[in-house]
């Protein structure tokens, strides 16, 4: 890993003559917009942690507390902008035939954004899928009544994302796995390295023979382990990589 200084401009040469680029995000670049993150305080509701909550076993105990939640960070993400760091990542999708955008986040910020098409590795919270007969709609209304909502089939929806404890869709998993495989700069930005398998793509890259670059305001697990770490927040390190 080098350290900061020239690096920069060490990041902005790989990707500048990339034609094949994979982006991870994860929640950090969302925190820039306000929406609270589940691994600091600010996450807390009701004194619960996300652990907590976002698990099928806490659905099926108490439905409604986890659709509370879930209608309090709906209400918190309606009310939050993409920032400079989103814009950034539309910016060199246009650049870049070969561009893929994966996200950890469930908040829909980079489609908002105007990204295309990027692989939700945790699914969508605007999107409610029934508990019975599994259809998936979406509902962007803030707060939604009435708490659980319900199908047209007459049972309870969930929440279309990827609680704890369950598999990642297999098929974005499949794309995501491949982006990152035939990649030749991986830029990771805004996660905890933490969270797996989402995390095990930069080794995916690395193995590839990608340039692995880290945007990150903390230093991470992988933070020692990546071509270039950068410490900073997403929306003022990522236009100036792409200037």
């Amino acid at each position: 890993m080098m350290e900061n200084g020239g690096l920069q401009q060490t990041a902005a040469g790989w990707i500048r003559r990339a034609t094949r680029v994979a982006v991870l995000t994860g929640a950090g670049i969302s925190a820039e917009s306000g929406i609270p993150t589940f691994r600091d305080n600010n996450g807390l509701w009701r004194n619960f942690r996300a652990e907590d909550l976002a698990t099928p076993q806490a659905f099926a105990r108490d439905p409604r507390l986890v659709w509370e939640w879930y209608n309090w960070r709906r209400s918190l993400i309606a009310q939050a902008e993409p920032n400079a760091g989103h814009q950034a990542l539309v910016a060199l999708e246009q650049t870049k035939p070969g561009f893929t955008l994966i996200t950890q986040n469930v908040d829909g910020l980079h489609a908002r954004a105007g990204s295309r098409d990027p692989l939700l590795l945790h699914g969508d919270i605007w999107t409610l899928r029934c508990t019975r007969c599994g259809v998936a709609v979406e509902d962007h209304r803030a707060n939604l009544d009435p708490l659980p909502p319900v199908c047209g089939c007459g049972a309870m929806q969930r929440p279309g994302v990827v609680w704890f404890g369950e598999s990642l869709p297999a098929e974005v998993w499949r794309k995501a796995e491949q982006a990152a495989r035939s990649a030749e700069v991986l830029l990771v930005v805004g996660t905890s390295a933490l969270v797996y398998p989402a995390a095990g793509l930069i080794q995916v890259a690395q193995q590839a023979g990608a340039k692995t670059i880290e945007v990150n305001a903390a230093e991470t697990p992988v933070s020692g382990q990546v071509d270039c770490s950068l410490r900073g927040r997403s929306g003022e390190i990522l236009p100036r990589l792409l200037e």
